[in-house]
């Protein structure tokens, strides 16, 4: 009866033992897989990082503070997607914000000042849309046509460089006036302007191949012919 009972006590015994064995095992393995997936600071280095209980490499003291893996990598990715957006709303407000307006403003200028035969008005509106064109912004205008707006600008204001420096030579200024509102008129058709537009054309100019203009009235006042002939011509097309 007695060993009986002394084998049944060392059953228990033996049982309890290894439970308490299975319970240390799968508290180590936690503890293991904690410290492995968790990174550890240097309280007086932050940026020095590594497991659990290595020593700093700057001052060797032990590495304790706990690093966020998780919650940083959340608030980088966050970081980012804020940043994409801002970046976003920049390039939409960029593109909102180009305008011809002013080129058209400036070339009307220099138009009207060829219809009276002002050699030194034209110059001076010649001047000040090459001005303007050199102010423009690329990264203002939508990256579709950017492209596109280079290439007519480019021509313009090899143009406009020419009017603005040939003040007294009516007939040099004309003739790059002619390539001019060429340029003129592409670029109103593809970015548009706020003010009515109408392409007008004379007939007589250069030996009778003729040449468009760009007006803000449906009134011929023809820039080529100027006083001598300032109702000669046409209006062709409402822009």
């Amino acid at each position: 009866m007695k060993n009986i009972i002394l084998s049944a006590i060392v059953t228990v015994l033996i049982l309890m033992s290894c439970n308490q064995k299975n319970k240390e095992g799968v508290t180590t393995d936690s503890e293991k897989t904690e410290s492995i997936s968790q990174l550890y600071a240097c309280s007086m280095h932050p940026e020095i990082t590594g497991k659990k209980g290595e020593k700093c490499s700057k001052c060797g003291m032990e590495l304790t503070e706990l690093v966020a893996q998780t919650e940083a990598t959340h608030e980088h990715h966050d970081g980012d997607k804020h940043e994409e957006a801002n970046a976003e709303t920049t390039n939409v407000t960029a593109q909102s914000t180009f305008s011809i307006n002013t080129i058209v403003s400036n070339y009307l200028t220099l138009k009207n000042a060829l219809t009276k035969d002002d050699t030194k008005g034209a110059a001076n509106a010649g001047e000040a849309l090459y001005a303007t064109f050199n102010s423009v912004n690329p990264n203002s205008i939508d990256a579709k046509l950017k492209k596109e707006y280079l290439d007519i600008a480019d021509d313009a204001k090899e143009h406009a460089e020419h009017i603005g420096a040939n003040g007294g030579k009516i007939e040099h200024q004309r003739e790059h006036f002619a390539m001019l509102s060429k340029d003129i008129n592409d670029l109103v058709k593809i970015f548009k302007s706020e003010q009515k537009l109408y392409q007008d054309f004379c007939p007589m100019y250069d030996g009778g191949k003729g040449a468009i203009w760009i007006s803000e009235t449906k009134e011929i006042k023809n820039p080529y012919q100027g006083k001598k002939m300032s109702t000669c011509g046409s209006m062709k097309k409402e822009l």
